[in-house]
C-alpha cells in the first residue's frame, strides 16, 4: 500500500504526533523521551504565544494503517525579518528507514512552504531557539540529553538523499569538571569584578530569583542575536519559559552575574543536574510515577550536569565575565560529585564559546545539523 499522509487538525491526531517519536525509539538506550503533555502544549496553537508570531503545520505519514512518520512545517516570521530571509522549517520530524515515506512526509510540507511563499527550507529547528534544533550525525552511541534531538543514523542519509546540504553545524563536549577553579581564571574573575563593578547573586527559592527572571530573557535576546535563525523572544514568549522552567530549577546550579549600580543582569549561567536517565524512566509520561523520577534526578547528587543556558550581554563579552561563572559553579559542581558537564550544542562558528573550554579536558562527542533546501 502506497503512502497517505494526514494533516494533524484535532487533539487526538496531535498526540498520535506527540507519541510516535517514544514509539518508534521504544528500548533504545540512548533515545531521551520528552514529556508528552509539555510537547502537546509546545505544538497546541492556543496554548504557545510563539503561535503570534509563528504559522505552523503538522503530517502523520501512514503505511498499511500504521502511523510511519511525522514532521511539523514552521516560519518563524520575525527570523525571516532578521535574516532577510524567506525560510520555513521542518522539525519534530520522525520516520522509519523507506525512501517512500521519507519522500511523501517531506513532499507535503515543502508544497506547503512554497505555498506560503517561501523560499528555501530547513531544519531540523524549532519554533525559537529554546525548543530542540540540529539532526544528530555524529555520536548515535551516546545518550542524549533533555535539551536536544536523538536521532537514528539513517536520518541524515534520509535528509541527504532527498536534496538537502549542510547549512550549519553544533558541537557537544564532555567537559570534566577539575579539581579546583583555575588560577587564571581566579585571577580574571577578581580583575572582572572590580573593573566592570559586577556581583555575583545567588539563591534559594524561585520568590528570590522572579525579580531577575526577565531580565535573563532580556540579556538572553541580546546574546544570542548573532547565533543561527535566532529572533528574539517576545514578552509573551518569555513569560511561557519563566512559568515553565523555574519549577524546574535547582538554585545551587543558577548563577547570575549582576552590575551593582543598577542591579542588572550582565551574565547567567543555568544548569541542571542530567535528566536523560528519569526521563527515560519516566516515557513520557509525568503521571502516575514520572514525576517522582524527575524529582529524584533534580535532586540527586549527579555524576553528570547539563549546562542548559549561558549567556553574557554583548559588551561585556570577551571581557572574562565567563570566569565569574566559572567561579562559582565549578566548586558547587565538585561538592555534588559531577564527573563532566555536557555542553549541549554549540555552533561550530562560535569559537569564542568553544574558546572558553581551552582550560579544561574535554571530549568532542557528539555533532548535529541544520540542513537546508532551495525550494
Amino acid at each position: 500500500m502506497s503512502v497517505i499522509i494526514k494533516e494533524v487538525t484535532g487533539k487526538k491526531e496531535l498526540k498520535k504526533f506527540v507519541k510516535f517519536n517514544i514509539e518508534l525509539y521504544k528500548g533504545n538506550p540512548y533515545h531521551v523521551p520528552g514529556l508528552i503533555d509539555e510537547e502537546m502544549v509546545t505544538l497546541d496553537k492556543k496554548k504557545n504565544p510563539a503561535f503570534e508570531v509563528c504559522d505552523a503545520i503538522y503530517f502523520l505519514a501512514y503505511k498499511d494503517g500504521k502511523i510511519v512518520g511525522r514532521i511539523a512545517g514552521m516560519i518563524n516570521h520575525p527570523s525571516n525579518e532578521v535574516w532577510g530571509q524567506k525560510r520555513a522549517r521542518f522539525g519534530f520530524v520522525d520516520f522509519i528507514d523507506d525512501n517512500e515515506v521519507v519522500d511523501a512526509l517531506f513532499g507535503a510540507v515543502e508544497k506547503w512552504a512554497r505555498e506560503q511563499g517561501m523560499e528555501e527550507i530547513h531544519g531540523p529547528m524549532g519554533f525559537t531557539d529554546m525548543d530542540h534544533e540540529g539532526m544528530l550525525i555524529e555520536g548515535f552511541d551516546q545518550i542524549g540529553t533533555m535539551a536536544t534531538i536523538y536521532n537514528y543514523p539513517y536520518y541524515p542519509k534520509q535528509i541527504e538523499r532527498i536534496g538537502f546540504k549542510k547549512d550549519q553545524d553544533w558541537h557537544e563536549f564532555k567537559i570534566y569538571i577539575p579539581d579546583g577553579v583555575p588560577d587564571k581564571h581566579l585571577r580574571i574573575g577578581e580583575i572582572v569584578k572590580q573593573k566592570y563593578g559586577l556581583k555575583v547573586m545567588k539563591f534559594k527559592n524561585a520568590k528570590e530569583i522572579m525579580p531577575y527572571t526577565k531580565q535573563v530573557f532580556h540579556t538572553l535576546n541580546a546574546a544570542f542575536a548573532p547565533l543561527y535563525g535566532f529572533a528574539p523572544l517576545t514578552e509573551k514568549q518569555i513569560d511561557y519559559y519563566i512559568n515553565m522552567y523555574i519549577p524546574m530549577l535547582r538554585f545551587d546550579l543558577v548563577t547570575l552575574i549582576i552590575k551593582e549600580d543598577d542591579n542588572s543582569v550582565v551574565g547567567f549561567g543555568i544548569s541542571l543536574p542530567n535528566l536523560s536517565k528519569a526521563l527515560q524512566k519516566a516515557k513520557g509520561h509525568m503521571f502516575p510515577f514520572g514525576w517522582i523520577h524527575l524529582l529524584k534526578g533534580l535532586k540527586s547528587r549527579p555524576k553528570v550536569i547539563d549546562l542548559y543556558l549561558t549567556g553574557v550581554l554583548p559588551e561585556y563579552q570577551s571581557k572574562g565575565v565567563n570566569a565569574l561563572l566559572f567561579n562559582d559553579l565549578i566548586p558547587v559542581y565538585k561538592s555534588i560529585g559531577a564527573v563532566y558537564a555536557e555542553s549541549n550544542p554549540e555552533l561550530e562558528t562560535n569559537s569564542a564559546v568553544q574558546a572558553q573550554w581551552d582550560y579544561f579536558k574535554r571530549e568532542h562527542h557528539k555533532s548535529r545539523r541544520a540542513f537546508i533546501k532551495k525550494l
